[in-house]
């Protein structure tokens, strides 16, 4: 099954129903499954071996992920935000390629590609003429592909087949489901998993799609009251700038709005305690996944979030800095050094297995002998099925031979007052090998806490090896546009 029948049965049922806003342009089901058709007959014609995105999300974006679809040609979206070097690299590597966006920076990059400019690409795809009776794509191949970020190594690209994300899809929306009146609002950046998977969902659901192409949390405000949106999902810095923002004064009226889901990157206890006090009536969903395994593998759903802010029992209210519990299709399991299954409350490797699994590199397969994908983050299961993160695999620090969590730091670190972000990282260590380096932002108008008074608390309720050798106070982390905090930026600034 290819991906591109999403939007075609959306066209089907209700041709005129409004699939689409952007830029104050309205795009009925009907006007976006004829240009997909009539992009299919461009990309078909170019001889191009991937359709590449080069822009921020637009009509044209959504155009060319199922014009590409239909054609049998992954759909490849870039970050526009790389340096030159690293964007080349890439473009090299998916050449020859029908590329959407900046005409001037591929043409300067790298040869041999069909370049169009947004606008124009969209209005020869409404021009062109689809061959109806040309055999598409029937989805047995590759859908999408995309380089993952590099957070700790050179991006890598991740491959998703037709059959990974229609399984994804299939399991988790049912076809029609929206009414007309519901509306997705999309601002995560177009080259994420996230933001294709709302996409698809969306469309599947027959719920308008509002496109934010370059996230503002007044402009995100002015949108939902604009559009009347009842559903979007959001990063943890975007939500804490969208509270930050009301907190400020900013005001729309947002009372529509039903559902917030959020992922990308860890969500701070005290930002999502905030937001669920902020926005009563909004159900809040907790959605984790990679993009190796086609978006969501596990939910915190919006029950689980009201029970955990309003208990009082410590272990409940636990549950909200969990990721929730695997999703019915997934299987997934806790894994030690030696691929040893674990029991509930023991960390290690989180291993996990479904049709929406790719787990395939252009490079090579992740996959294991009996299909299990090693996603490389760390985490514990309770003994109630609930899925605790605790950072990368790669990120932990091994000090003297002893594996230690950044995140059981982090989190100790958090509930102090005066800290409002913190990193966890290994610095090198003459006598332990690597040792614990912590950099620390300090909340405005509280008192800045002392190198000193940061290890009594680390000493106090941890282990003495979890006591940092480093302390080092920065005005802000680097994270990347999706909330993930760069650790190998950290490792650097503390180097320095």
């Amino acid at each position: 099954m290819n991906i591109a029948l999403f939007l075609e049965m959306a066209a089907l049922a209700d041709a005129n129903r409004i699939g689409l806003v952007c830029d104050g342009k309205r795009w009925s089901y009907g006007e976006l499954d004829a240009a997909a058709r009539g992009a299919c007959a461009l990309i078909r014609a170019s001889g191009a071996s991937h359709v590449a995105l080069l822009d921020e999300s637009s009509e044209a974006a959504v155009i060319a992920l199922f014009g590409a679809a239909l054609a049998g040609v992954p759909y490849c979206p870039l970050n526009y935000r790389l340096a030159d070097t690293d964007l080349a690299a890439l473009l090299d590597r998916v050449a020859p390629a029908l590329v959407v966006g900046d005409v001037q920076r591929v043409e300067k990059l790298s040869g041999g590609h069909t370049v169009y400019p947004r606008s124009e690409f969209t209005l020869a795809a409404l021009e062109a003429v689809a061959d109806e009776q040309a055999d598409y794509d029937p989805g047995e191949g590759v859908a999408i592909q995309l380089f993952t970020s590099g957070t700790t190594a050179a991006p890598k690209a991740a491959i998703l087949a037709h059959s990974n994300l229609v399984s994804y899809i299939l399991g988790t929306v049912d076809f029609g489901s929206a009414e007309e009146s519901e509306a997705t609002l999309v601002s995560v950046p177009p080259y994420h998993i996230a933001g294709i998977a709302a996409l698809a969902s969306s469309i599947y659901a027959q719920r308008r799609v509002v496109l934010l192409p370059a996230f503002a949390p007044e402009d995100w405000l002015k949108l939902v009251a604009a559009e009347k949106v009842t559903n979007a999902f959001v990063v943890p810095t975007m939500l804490g700038r969208i509270i930050q923002a009301l907190d400020k004064g900013v005001r729309a009226d947002i009372g529509s709005l039903k559902a917030i889901a959020y992922g990308g990157g860890k969500m701070p206890l005290e930002l999502i305690h905030q937001a669920l006090d902020l926005f009563p009536e909004t159900a809040f969903t907790n959605a984790y996944g990679l993009t190796e395994t086609s978006s969501t593998v596990a939910l915190l759903g919006p029950n689980e979030h009201r029970a955990a802010h309003g208990s009082d029992d410590p272990k409940v209210r636990a549950r909200l800095a969990s990721v929730g519990i695997p999703l019915p299709t997934i299987e997934l399991e806790i894994r030690g050094e030696d691929g040893e299954v674990l029991p509930a409350g023991q960390p290690g490797e989180i291993y996990v297995r479904g049709d929406q699994v790719s787990g395939q590199y252009k490079e090579k397969s992740a996959l294991d002998a009996e299909g299990w994908f090693p996603t490389r983050d760390a985490g514990y299961l309770d003994e109630d099925g609930y899925l605790f993160l605790a950072g990368r695999a790669d990120d932990v620090i091994v000090r003297g031979g002893e594996n230690i969590s950044p995140g059981e730091i982090e989190d100790l670190l958090l509930t102090h007052p005066a800290i409002a972000d913190i990193a966890a990282v290994a610095v090198p260590s003459l006598e332990w090998g690597e040792a614990v380096g912590i950099a620390v932002v300090v909340r405005g108008g509280f008192a800045h806490p002392t190198e000193d008074e940061i290890k009594s608390i680390v000493r106090a309720r941890l282990r003495s090896s979890r006591v940092p050798e480093l302390v080092r106070f920065f005005p802000s982390l680097p994270y990347n546009e999706m909330g993930k905090l760069l650790r190998r930026e950290v490792k650097k600034l503390l180097a320095a």
